[in-house]
């Protein structure tokens, strides 16, 4: 590792940030801290590719990386040892995807910080500009320089000088406004650390690994790249399982090798496409998906303030009730619970028994825009079951419309349910290639307009990104979805019944659809 002119080691760094045994106001670690400390003087605490990424001088660092590996919590580390040199001339201004996401950056310099004895003082909020919203969890160093974690707003790095981080970079819906405004704050100085896993191939970070992989790398990255693959030949797995050992010693997972942990991890993925593109590296095809990732993304919100794709253990963030292996049924509500809406509610039914999913999607129409309140996946549940969950649902007095998939098994289901509580409230639609290619299309057209919001949640994702449009041999259209574990694109469908029951509250009703009961 190079500093200035000369060569040292990460031991060196390390023994020289370390002054004493107990901290400025004179409390000794805890017995963690010290035994991070031990790890991190004897070499031994980061991982081959961790310490490589840190050790890498360049100024400029780019990194393609798999979820879940720790490459956040060592650049924290490497930010805190930079920042906290004595007469470092710099701040550092990160950018992470939400609030929660900047604040758990923080929290890991924090941490940091005390392994390392450093004089701090607590993670604060300070507003740094009322008027443009933009606030920054901020962490004050003994060297008179501060960390400033900031959320995924572009404008909040304008006029601001010194080292960038951007932390999950491409799922930055202003991606490329982000690098255009806080690249130029390092020209005076500091470095710039761009930090994602992929997000399809029309993504500005995909474009920034080929600019470096392919064209000759005019930004001059250094350019780093780490599989779940790769992060397991080097250790990973092992200190996963110190994790697990430390929670419940009889953890069954302490048993595994690295084939088993890939073969667990592959299996909770959603589909193919979320394995190669959250864990493998290889970005998503945008050309043959309906809907492309950066539009997705545009329009998601945090379910209970997890994003179920990056959690080791897999957070679904809906009510997927699953009868093939007991599953509760317990109901979950994105963003509020529907018995706290108070705006018009509208739902979409798109009907399964043994092969897909039923799945109910329910939207609150607030002004312009749908926000997701509900998503219930219901598998291999029995039709009493479906209806039982649709029929308290359509017993709100604010649900104003409901729309129901009636092609094959769903034409009873719909019939049952507009006989029980009117056809002003229940509307069947029959499947036909250009009710399909209409509804399709007119919610591609909501994320594009921004009238809709969804859960930030993997399985929906990947949902969402199975539809496919295709041409026939007689040059007609027709949208097909792989069918997989995750289903048969029946959330999209779900959604697009959703709001299509919205417009229909609000507009005369089209009239392509005639076949409605």
């Amino acid at each position: 590792m190079v500093f200035g002119g000369g060569a040292v080691s990460l031991r060196a760094v390390v023994e020289s940030l370390r002054p004493s045994g107990r901290n400025k106001g004179g409390s000794r670690l805890a017995h963690g801290g010290v035994a991070e400390w031990k790890a991190l003087r004897e070499g031994n605490y980061f991982l081959p590719y961790q310490a490589k990424w840190i050790q890498d001088p360049s100024r400029r660092r780019l990194i393609e990386k798999s979820r879940q590996i720790g490459i956040s919590l060592c650049t924290a580390y490497d930010l805190v040892k930079k920042i906290s040199r004595k007469n470092s001339p710099f701040d550092a201004w990160v950018s992470s995807r939400d609030d929660l996401q900047a604040r758990l950056f923080g929290a890991d310099c924090v941490h940091w910080a005390k392994v390392l004895n450093l004089s701090l003082t607590p993670l604060a909020c300070h507003i740094l500009d009322a008027n443009g919203k933009v606030s920054a969890h901020v962490l004050p160093l003994g060297s008179g320089r501060s960390i400033y974690c900031l959320t995924s707003n572009p404008n909040a790095q304008a006029g601001k000088r010194g080292h960038r981080v951007f932390d999950e970079f491409a799922l930055n819906p202003d991606n490329r406004l982000l690098y255009a405004v806080g690249d130029p704050g390092t020209l005076w100085g500091g470095g710039l650390d761009i930090i994602s896993t992929h997000r399809g191939t029309g993504n500005y970070f995909n474009e920034l690994v080929n600019e470096a992989k392919y064209k000759g790398n005019p930004k001059g990255f250094s350019l780093h790249r780490v599989t779940i693959e790769d992060a397991c030949r080097q250790g990973l797995l092992g200190r996963l399982q110190d994790k697990w050992r430390a929670a419940n010693a009889d953890d069954a997972r302490l048993l595994w090798k690295d084939d088993d942990f890939l073969q667990a991890m592959r299996n909770q993925c959603a589909d193919e496409e979320t394995w190669q593109q959250e864990f493998l590296c290889v970005p998503g095809d945008d050309t043959a998906a309906f809907l492309s990732y950066d539009l997705m993304a545009s329009c998601e919100y945090g379910v209970d303030g997890v994003d179920g794709v990056d959690a080791v253990d897999g957070v679904d963030g809906v009510d997927r009730v699953d009868r093939s292996d007991g599953g509760d049924g317990a109901e979950k509500a994105a963003g509020r619970p529907l018995a706290a809406c108070r705006s018009p509610l509208f739902a979409g039914v798109d009907i399964g028994r043994e092969h897909d999913l039923t799945v109910i999607w329910v939207v609150e129409r607030m002004e312009d825009v749908c926000f997701t309140r509900q998503v219930v996946c219901l598998e291999k549940a029995t039709f009493a079951e479906q209806e039982e969950r649709l029929y308290a649902l359509l017993a709100r007095p604010n649900l104003k419309r409901c729309c129901i998939d009636q092609t094959g098994l769903g034409r009873q289901f719909a019939e049952r349910a507009a006989q029980r509580f009117g056809r002003h409230k229940v509307e069947g639609v029959t499947f036909t290639s250009a009710v399909k290619e209409d509804l399709a299309y007119s919610t591609r057209s909501a994320f594009e307009k921004k009238s809709v919001r969804i859960p930030a949640d993997k399985w929906i994702r990947a949902d969402l990104r199975s539809l496919r449009k295709e041409a026939t041999a007689s040059g007609n259209i027709r949208f097909t979805g792989e069918r997989t574990r995750n289903g048969h694109a029946d959330r999209f469908w779900a959604l697009a019944l959703a709001l299509h029951a919205a417009r229909q509250s609000a507009a005369p009703a089209n009239k392509i659809y005639a076949q409605l009961i």
